[in-house]
C-alpha cells in the first residue's frame, strides 16, 4: 500500500507557471486579510531640501476587492509587455539565434572555448556574470540562453551553464571592476542620510572602488569551487538526443574526398571568424567612440544633461544603459551575418531569417512563464507587502542598542532577510539608509561602508528567491533544456540546485564583510571602514 502510494507522489509534479499562478491567489487573499487586519508600517526618508527626516506610513494594498480585481485585470497586458526581462529577453535572444543559425557560435565556441579548460571556463563565467551588474540585470538575459548553448555545444550539461551564469549573476550582484549603475542608484540616498550627523560628509561615486574590485575577484574564485566541486557533480552529464540512438548508421566514405571536405569547411570557417571578427572590432570600436563625450559626432549614448561622467553613462536617463542589451544583440547579429558570408554557410538574408526564426520554436513556455510571473510580481509589489517587512525589519534594527561588528552583522542579516521580499536595492536603501548610516557613523563606521553592507545583503539572498524579476529566466530555461518533461523543475527544485552556492557565497560574504572591518584596509580612493 505504501509503495503505490509513494509510486502516485512520485509521477505528480505542478508545473512552475501553475504554482506562480497559485502564488498569485494567495498572494490577493493575504493582502484582502492584512488589509482587514490594518497591517501597516512607517519609514523615514531624508528631505533634501530641509535635511529632516519626513515620515511615510505605507498600509497594505487591499487587491481582493473590488478596485483590486478591477487593478488586476486592467494592468494584466501592461505588467507583461513592461516586464523588464520580457524585453532584455527578446532583445538578446534575437541577436543570439542570429549568431547560433549561421553557426558562428558553433565554431567559436568548439574551435576556441572547448580548448579551455573547465574551472578556467567556468571562473571566466562568473567573473563575467558578476561584472555584468555594471548595468542593472542584464547579465540574466544574455548569459543564461548563451551560456546554456556554449555548454551544449561543448559537450557539457546546459543546465549547469544556466546555473553558474544564474549565480554569478545573482550572488555576487552589485559588485564589479568599475563603478556602475549601483553607485547612481544608491549614492544619494547614502549622502542624504549621512547629512544627518555631518552636513560636510562627501560620498563619492568611487567611495567602494577597491571593495567592489578585490570582492569579485573572490566571489569569482569561490564561485568556481562550488560549481565544480559541489554542484557539478550533483547535476551530472547530458545525454544528448543522438545518444537516445540504439542504432547505428554505416555508410562508405572516400577518405580522400573527406579529407578535402574537411580542409575546404576549415578553410571556410576560419574565414568566416576573420571576418566576424574584423565587423565585431568595427562594432565595438563605433560604441566606444560613441561613449566618449566632446568629440565630432560622440557621446550619442551618454546623458549629456548629467555633467559627471558616471551619471553620463550609468544615469537614469543614459541610453547606454538603456540600450545595453540591444547593443550586444546587435554585436551578435552583425558577426553572426559576416561569418555566415565568409564561411558561406548561409546564401541570403531569407536563410538568416528563417534560420533564426527556428530557433524560437522552443520558446513558448518560457513566454508564458514570463506572463504569469509578471501578473505575480506586479500583485506583489501592489501589495504592498514586501516594503512594509522592509520597514519593519529597518525599525528593528533602529531599536537595537548595537555598535561594531555587531552592528555590521545584524543590518546585514536583516537587510538579506527583506530581500526575500523587496529585491530591488534602491527600494531597500531608501528605507534602510536613514536609519544605517546614522547608526554606523555614531559607531565610528563610515557611511560608504554601510552602503557595502547593502551591497552585501543584498546580493546573499538576491537568487534565493521568486521574487526576483530575473529569476522567471533561470526557472524557464532550466524546463527548456530539461530531457524528463513530465518532470518540470519546479520552483523548490531550481531554488535546491543552487542552495550549496547560497550557502557557502552568504558565509564568504560574511567573513569579506566582517574581515574588511576588522583589519581596515581601504575600501575605495582615500575611504576606509572606519570614519
Amino acid at each position: 500500500m505504501k509503495d503505490k502510494r509513494r509510486l502516485k507522489l512520485k509521477k505528480f509534479y505542478f508545473h512552475p507557471i501553475t504554482v506562480f499562478i497559485f502564488l498569485t491567489f494567495l498572494v490577493v487573499i493575504l493582502s484582502g486579510l492584512l488589509s482587514l487586519l490594518e497591517v501597516q508600517a512607517t519609514y523615514s526618508t531624508v528631505n533634501v531640501n530641509t535635511k529632516e527626516l519626513d515620515t511615510t506610513l505605507i498600509t497594505v494594498e487591499n487587491l481582493f476587492s473590488f478596485d483590486g480585481i478591477k487593478f488586476i485585470i486592467s494592468n494584466a497586458a501592461k505588467n507583461f509587455l513592461s516586464f523588464g526581462p520580457l524585453g532584455m529577453l527578446l532583445l538578446s535572444l534575437i541577436g543570439i539565434n542570429v549568431a547560433e543559425g549561421t553557426g558562428f557560435i558553433e565554431t567559436f565556441t568548439k574551435r576556441h572555448l572547448s580548448k579551455v579548460p573547465k574551472s578556467v571556463m567556468t571562473f571566466l563565467v562568473i567573473f563575467i556574470a558578476i561584472t555584468s551588474s555594471l548595468i542593472n540585470e542584464v547579465g540574466y538575459a544574455i548569459l543564461i540562453p548563451l551560456m546554456a548553448l556554449v555548454y551544449f555545444i561543448n559537450n557539457r550539461n546546459p543546465i549547469l551553464g544556466i546555473v553558474t551564469a544564474f549565480c554569478g549573476v545573482s550572488f555576487g550582484y552589485g559588485v564589479s571592476i568599475f563603478v556602475g549603475s549601483m553607485e547612481v542608484a544608491l549614492m544619494d540616498y547614502t549622502k542624504s542620510a549621512a547629512m544627518l550627523i555631518d552636513e560636510s560628509t562627501h560620498i563619492a561615486l568611487t567611495s567602494n572602488l577597491i571593495f567592489i574590485i578585490v570582492t569579485t575577484i573572490i566571489l569569482s574564485i569561490v564561485g568556481t569551487f562550488i560549481i565544480e566541486k559541489i554542484i557539478a557533480p550533483r547535476i551530472g552529464k547530458y545525454k544528448k538526443d543522438d545518444e537516445f540512438s540504439k542504432t547505428e548508421t554505416y555508410k562508405a566514405i572516400n577518405i580522400e574526398e573527406e579529407e578535402q571536405r574537411l580542409i575546404e569547411k576549415d578553410k571556410l570557417e576560419k574565414k568566416g571568424l576573420r571576418s566576424a571578427l574584423i565587423v565585431s572590432i568595427l562594432v565595438l570600436l563605433l560604441f566606444i567612440y560613441s561613449l566618449i563625450p566632446n568629440l565630432p559626432f560622440s557621446g550619442m549614448l551618454l546623458d549629456m544633461k548629467e555633467t559627471i561622467y558616471v551619471n553620463q553613462l550609468f544615469g537614469e536617463n543614459s541610453y547606454f544603459q538603456d540600450g545595453f542589451t540591444y547593443l550586444v544583440s546587435l554585436v551578435f547579429i552583425l558577426a553572426g551575418i559576416a561569418y555566415g558570408i565568409g564561411s558561406k554557410t548561409v546564401k541570403n538574408d531569407k536563410e538568416i531569417i528563417e534560420n533564426a526564426s527556428k530557433k524560437f520554436a522552443n520558446l513558448g513556455s518560457i513566454f508564458m512563464l514570463i506572463f504569469v510571473v509578471a501578473q505575480f510580481i506586479a500583485v506583489f509589489r501592489k501589495s504592498n507587502i514586501g516594503m512594509i517587512v522592509a520597514a519593519w525589519l529597518a525599525s528593528l534594527l533602529e531599536h537595537m542598542s548595537l555598535s561594531g561588528i555587531p552592528l555590521i552583522v545584524i543590518s546585514l542579516f536583516l537587510i538579506a532577510l527583506s530581500n526575500f521580499l523587496l529585491t530591488s536595492p534602491a527600494s531597500k536603501w531608501m528605507i534602510f539608509s536613514p536609519i544605517m548610516v546614522p547608526m554606523f557613523m555614531q559607531s565610528n563606521i563610515s557611511p560608504q561602508f554601510a552602503q557595502i553592507v547593502l551591497r552585501a545583503g543584498d546580493s546573499m539572498t538576491k537568487g534565493f528567491t521568486p521574487l526576483l524579476a530575473s529569476f522567471v529566466i533561470y526557472i524557464g530555461y532550466l524546463n527548456i533544456y530539461n530531457l524528463h518533461k513530465d518532470k518540470p523543475f519546479t520552483i523548490r527544485k531550481s531554488l535546491s540546485m543552487i542552495a550549496p552556492y547560497f550557502v557557502i557565497i552568504s558565509i564568504t560574504w560574511i567573513l569579506i564583510i566582517v574581515g574588511w572591518y576588522i583589519i581596515g584596509i581601504p575600501i575605495g580612493p582615500g575611504v576606509g571602514p572606519t570614519i
